[in-house]
């Protein structure tokens, strides 16, 4: 039976002849990033074979890597059997050193919390309220302790904020990547692998885990007890909150697509596993759809969208385009599948925002500048950097109206004309160093755009709306507060006309998790919003096909 000895991480793992690497990656408890779920067209689940033990691993065929990578070694799990005794080298992925966004807009809420405390006269005991029902008694005065917890749970990220429920003060926030990543980067792959019972185990245990990790380390920080945190309050999308209460999300991926859980509601810590007091409450805040969920309604709330005159476009971009058009506090949302080519992934330099990518991509009279994370040397590029680079190859005429490279011709006498290059035999545009962009990621980011755009027009089309009567743009999202407006335009994810009503608003989600739990008020202000809110499905209008083939130009 070979052996596999993890080298990175001295362990080592025996396994049947003909096992996939991606399957002993996972015996191993070896954490590797597989955002297509092991089918072979991401190219991110790369390890690294000695060279000594190559020949005892077979590698089917594939186009994810070059002969210069192949030549250092690298393969693909998922795409790779196990037939002698190798040793692997995996470099993990880790939070630290990467871009989390856990600031947004904030709406001014009146204190008065769902969880509060009173001192018994007649025996000293404190009794713990939710609501106007005891919630459990405690022995002395601890009225002084009484925290809550507001919890954005991404698609890609996570941000847990510790929050004084007596004085609406934020103690502290700790953030860090949701591991459920490396089954899948979109809803999509989660509800597949959450719709069977070991599949949701799996999701619901690592995001619980890491979930309680970071409130671990909020206590730590602050040097309160799990004990003195009574609530928190869930933010996500729809297949997010069902995973995170154990929820099965079967039912969000095949027609009609009814969620199992609406929101509105309180369900047991204890029961979904997270960590706090022992009677301790989560509270999921009202959805709208199957594909907008409690994400959407926070960031409704801490934008007070209902309550804005005009027309106010409110975009969450990533790796769902998820939107909402008010009109004078008449609110239509939905939701377009953009995939994860805004994560860095499905792109042959891709990652994710972290130290050494390119985050900002200018092109100038000289040539092309370029920002990484940490001011470091270039390893990659992340959303931010590929919509900026993609943006200004439209802007100068590097890539013509329908994406086609322009290398020839239209790049002489140009500054960058000697990033053209030839990569195995293909023509790629490099950015920095080793940091590129190829054909198929220009094809990547206009399908991804064009699905954005095309959701954005046929919400103005149903409300008999065109682009030049909005009033104001809202980006919501850790990834859209990194964006820049002229990319945006340029790119034709946003019509021209938006050019200079657009304002990014940051992480929503929490913020807006943060006012449902300070506020009994918002609770039940959001809760009548949501239930008026008209959700627009874009799969049953004839026009998205048309549109969407009309969106994929520059």
């Amino acid at each position: 039976m070979p052996t596999i000895h993890f080298t990175n991480q001295a362990t080592r793992l025996d396994v049947p002849a003909g096992t996939s690497l991606l399957e002993a990656v996972r015996r191993a408890g070896v954490e590797l990033e597989t955002p297509c779920e092991g089918t072979g067209t991401c190219g991110k689940c790369r390890v690294r074979l000695s060279q000594a033990t190559r020949s005892q691993a077979h590698e089917a065929d594939h186009d994810s890597l070059t002969q210069a990578e192949r030549a250092d070694g690298l393969v693909l799990a998922c795409l790779t059997t196990v037939e002698g005794d190798v040793e692997v080298g995996i470099e993990t992925p880790s939070a630290e050193g990467f871009k989390i966004l856990s600031e947004g807009q904030q709406v001014a809420v009146k204190l008065s919390p769902w969880i509060t405390k009173i001192l018994a006269t007649d025996n000293g005991q404190t009794r713990v309220l939710a609501g106007d029902q005891i919630l459990t008694t405690e022995p002395g005065d601890t009225t002084d302790y009484v925290y809550g917890l507001a919890i954005d749970i991404g698609t890609t990220t996570l941000v847990v904020a510790l929050n004084d429920l007596r004085t609406g003060r934020e103690l502290g926030v700790a953030s860090g990547l949701n591991p459920q990543a490396r089954h899948g980067q979109d809803v999509l792959s989660r509800i597949k692998l959450g719709s069977s019972p070991e599949g949701l185990q799996t999701l619901h245990g690592e995001l619980i885990r890491e979930l309680n990790h970071l409130i671990g380390e909020l206590t730590q920080q602050t040097g309160l007890l799990r004990d003195n945190i009574y609530e928190a309050v869930f933010g996500g999308n729809t297949t997010m909150l069902h995973l995170a209460v154990g929820a099965n999300p079967a039912s969000l991926g095949k027609y009609p697509y009814t969620p199992a859980i609406v929101g509105g509601n309180h369900v047991s810590a204890q029961q979904v596993g997270l960590e706090l007091a022992p009677s301790g409450l989560v509270y999921l805040p009202p959805i709208i759809s199957a594909y907008v969920g409690a994400d959407i309604t926070a960031g409704i709330l801490a934008t007070s969208l209902e309550t804005l005159s005009g027309v106010t476009l409110f975009v969450d971009i990533g790796t769902n385009g998820e939107m909402v058009l008010a009109v004078n506090g008449k609110l239509t949302a939905t939701s377009t599948a953009a995939g994860p080519a805004f994560e860095g992934m499905n792109i042959a330099c891709g990652m994710r925002a972290g130290r050494g990518a390119v985050e900002q991509v200018i092109f100038t009279a000289t040539g092309v500048d370029t920002q990484t994370i940490g001011n470091l040397p270039a390893i990659g590029i992340c959303g931010s950097g590929l919509l900026d680079a993609v943006g200004e190859m439209a802007a100068h005429q590097a890539v013509d109206k329908n994406g086609r490279f322009r290398s020839n011709g239209a790049a002489e006498g140009t500054p960058w004309k000697d990033h053209w290059t030839t990569l195995d035999g293909t023509t790629v545009f490099r950015i920095s160093g080793p940091v590129y962009l190829s054909q198929k990621d220009i094809r990547q980011v206009q399908l991804a755009k064009a699905a954005i755009r095309t959701g954005i027009d046929l919400m103005l089309r149903a409300n008999h709306l065109v682009p030049a009567q909005v009033d104001r743009v809202l980006i919501a999202g850790s990834f859209g507060f990194h964006l820049r407006t002229p990319s945006l335009i340029h790119l034709g994810m946003l019509p021209r006309e938006f050019a200079d009503k657009v304002k990014f608003v940051g992480n929503t989600s929490k913020t807006g998790a943060q006012a449902l739990l300070l506020s009994q008020h918002a609770r039940t202000q959001l809760s009548a919003v949501a239930k008026d809110v008209r959700s627009l499905e874009l799969a049953n209008d004839d026009a998205f096909q048309k549109l969407f083939i009309q969106a994929l130009s520059f």
